[in-house]
C-alpha cells in the first residue's frame, strides 16, 4: 500500500486539533475515517505512530520523525499548488552573482509600476543558468556560457571587466589595471558560475589560479589578500564589501549580458522583462 496525501493531512490533523474528533471536524469525514486512514497510514509504514488513550493522544518517536516529514511534504505540495494556480501573475527571474548590477533596483521599480498585476521576484541560484535549468525560475540573468538548443537568449546589455583586490593592496591605489599585469598575481575564479576563465588569457601566459564554488567565498579569499579576482562591473555595484576594492580592468573586452529563458513555453511577460532591461542597460552607454 502506497503513502497517499490524505494519510498525511489526517496524521497532522490529529495531532494540530488533539483528538480524533476535531480531526474528523477539520477534514470533513467521520471520525472512523480517520481511524481508518490514519491505520492505513501506520500499515503502508509498518510502524506504530501514535500512543492513543482516553485522556491523551502523543507520538511515538517514529511518529515524530514522520510528522516533520509530513509537514514538509504538505507544505511543497501547497507550494506547487500555489505556483500552478498563480499562473502568470507572478515572474521569477533568477541570476547566479549580480541580478543586473546597478540596473537592478531601477528594473524592480519600473516592473511594479508597469506591471503591478505581475509579481517580480528576484532569485540568486548557485548554478550556470541562475536556476533556470532547475526550475527555480522563469527566466535568467546570466553572463557566461548556456546551453543555446535549450534555451533562447538575448543580449541585453555590456559590463566592463574591474579587478577586485584587498583594500591594503598595492594595486588598490591604482585607477585602473591592466589584463597583462594581472599574470603576476593568482586569479582566484568561481568555476560553477564565475565570468572569469583561463581563456581570458594567452596559453602559455596565464597566471596562477585557485578556485572557489560561489561568490562569498570568492570574496572572501581576495580579502586575505593572497590572491586577485576579475568580474563584471555588476558585482562591485552589488557586492560592495569592506576590505575590498574594485578598479577598471583595461585590456579585457567586455562581457555580454544575456537574459535567457525556456524555448518551450516561455512566460507570457519575457519580452516585456528582456525590454525593460534593454533599456535601462542602454542609458548606461
Amino acid at each position: 500500500m502506497d503513502v497517499e496525501l490524505k494519510h498525511l493531512r489526517c496524521l497532522v490533523a490529529i495531532l494540530d486539533t488533539g483528538s480524533f474528533t476535531d480531526a474528523a471536524l477539520e477534514l470533513g469525514v467521520s471520525q472512523a475515517a480517520v481511524s481508518r486512514t490514519l491505520a492505513a497510514l501506520e500499515n503502508a509504514l509498518g510502524t506504530r505512530l501514535l500512543h492513543r488513550t482516553s485522556r491523551s493522544i502523543t507520538l511515538t518517536p517514529s511518529g515524530a520523525q514522520v510528522l516533520a516529514r509530513a509537514r514538509h511534504v504538505l507544505a511543497e505540495v501547497d507550494d506547487l499548488v500555489r505556483e500552478a494556480a498563480t499562473g502568470h501573475t507572478r515572474l521569477r527571474i533568477g541570476h547566479a552573482w549580480s541580478a543586473m548590477g546597478r540596473h537592478t533596483a531601477a528594473f524592480q521599480r519600473r516592473w511594479a509600476e508597469a506591471h503591478p498585476e505581475i509579481e517580480l521576484q528576484l532569485i540568486r541560484t548557485n548554478t550556470s543558468t541562475g536556476g533556470l535549468a532547475e526550475g527555480m525560475c522563469d527566466l535568467a540573468v546570466v553572463r557566461g556560457a548556456f546551453d543555446t538548443h535549450r534555451f533562447a537568449s538575448t543580449v541585453v546589455g555590456l559590463e566592463r571587466r574591474t579587478v577586485a583586490v584587498a583594500a591594503d593592496d598595492p594595486w588598490a591605489k591604482r585607477r585602473s589595471i591592466s589584463l597583462d599585469k594581472t599574470r603576476e598575481r593568482t586569479v582566484v575564479i568561481d568555476r560553477r558560475t564565475g565570468t572569469t576563465t583561463p581563456d581570458l588569457w594567452p596559453t602559455g601566459a596565464r597566471p596562477a589560479l585557485e578556485y572557489t564554488k560561489d561568490i562569498d567565498d570568492w570574496l572572501a579569499a581576495i580579502a586575505t589578500g593572497r590572491s586577485i579576482g576579475i568580474t563584471p562591473q555588476s558585482t562591485a555595484t552589488q557586492y560592495r564589501r569592506e576590505g575590498i576594492v574594485f578598479r577598471p580592468l583595461r585590456g579585457a573586452a567586455p562581457v555580454a549580458v544575456h537574459i535567457i529563458w525556456p524555448r518551450q513555453d516561455p512566460h507570457p511577460a519575457t519580452a516585456a522583462a528582456v525590454a525593460l532591461a534593454s533599456r535601462l542597460y542602454a542609458t548606461s552607454t
